[in-house]
């Protein structure tokens, strides 16, 4: 008996390449897996037809004079930073989640959509996504976390405080965050 997966559209996160520096091809190859909506912006394209990669769409300013793929969505950054676009696109067309690979991390790009859409950050040797107050996550001891935002009132169990915004995990088991704020974004090593 063979197994098939049918994908639904939608069904795995989008997957949004800012950049690629110093990001590794195997990961780069289990964010594919599944065929996700994938857009890239113009710098990025090059990289994609390099692999051989087929994308969905490609984000950004004026008008795009070559690309080697056909029906291929245009989204028009206008005054927006690609990411704002992208994020605004997928928004708008109801994706509920979306990966993202980026080379530059300014967070403050994505606050206000982390309450319309998941979003996970892939940025150097990090996996960074937002958290509301209450999570709790296993993980094996000693390994670490780093809190990326102000975290108003933060409380937490089942870490410790290494200094400098990163935590250990005290044992195998869940740590737990309480804080103030809608949500704040964490960041886990993915090397």
């Amino acid at each position: 008996m063979s197994s098939h997966h049918i994908i639904r559209e939608k069904q795995e996160p989008a997957l949004l390449v800012l950049g690629l520096n110093n990001f590794p091809d195997e990961l780069l190859g289990q964010l594919l897996e599944w065929s996700p909506t994938l857009i890239v912006t113009i710098d990025t394209s090059e990289s994609m037809n390099a692999f051989g990669i087929k994308y969905d769409a490609l984000v950004g300013e004026g008008t795009v004079s070559t690309t080697d793929q056909s029906d291929i969505k245009y989204i028009a950054a206008g005054s927006d930073h690609p990411a704002q676009a992208a994020l605004n696109y997928l928004v708008a067309n109801n994706y509920p989640a979306v990966n993202v690979i980026t080379d530059d991390l300014v967070l403050e790009d994505y606050l206000s959509y982390a309450s319309h859409i998941n979003i996970v950050l892939f940025h150097r040797d990090e996996k960074i996504y937002p958290v509301t107050s209450g999570f709790s996550k296993w993980k094996p001891a000693g390994e670490t976390i780093r809190i990326m935002s102000e975290a108003d009132g933060l409380q937490f169990t089942g870490l410790e405080n290494v200094g400098n915004q990163l935590y250990r995990t005290l044992v195998n088991g869940l740590f737990s965050l309480q804080f103030n704020n809608p949500f704040i974004f964490i960041a886990e090593s993915i090397l």
